[in-house]
């Protein structure tokens, strides 16, 4: 098992990281060169700026077993075929039950905005966000760690 994030915009990357220490599990995020982060624990892997730059280095080295922290529903519907775990900042766990809904709706959405029928404003993150998102992610690491025994 290992956490794979795509850190490009991610704000709950100082959670992953003390997660990951606290439990030893190998940490990866990917980020592009617009981005800065530093940390002797993660391995950090910067791609060039570019449409899907990041999420194709992520998707291509998420195995089965990994949990993968992304905000993006085409990140996480290919990470889900490769039978990883996916988690967004907000706690919320994507799965094969919900993907396809959720795809739908980002098709819709963004067909409205080429139209400038609709725009869509992202609420102001709060400090249960980031709780909200601490406590799935232990519970999905003491989850797998459990069920190896």
């Amino acid at each position: 098992m290992r956490i794979l994030v795509d850190a490009d915009g991610c704000p709950v990357k100082d959670i992953i990281l003390k997660v990951a220490k606290e439990n030893k599990i190998q940490l990866i995020m990917i980020k592009n060169i617009c981005h800065q982060i530093d940390d002797d624990y993660a391995e950090i892997i910067t791609v060039d700026q570019g449409s899907d730059m990041a999420d194709i280095v992520l998707i291509n080295r998420t195995a089965e077993g990994d949990i993968v922290v992304t905000q993006d529903y085409g990140v996480a519907a290919l990470a889900l075929a490769k039978k990883a775990i996916v988690i967004n900042q907000n706690g919320w766990l994507y799965t094969n039950e919900n993907i396809d809904e959720l795809l739908a709706k980002r098709h819709f959405n963004q067909e409205m905005r080429r139209k400038h029928k609709k725009y869509t404003k992202t609420s102001k993150r709060k400090k249960e966000d980031n709780l909200n998102f601490e406590v799935k992610l232990r519970e999905v690491i003491t989850h797998i760690l459990s069920n190896k025994k």
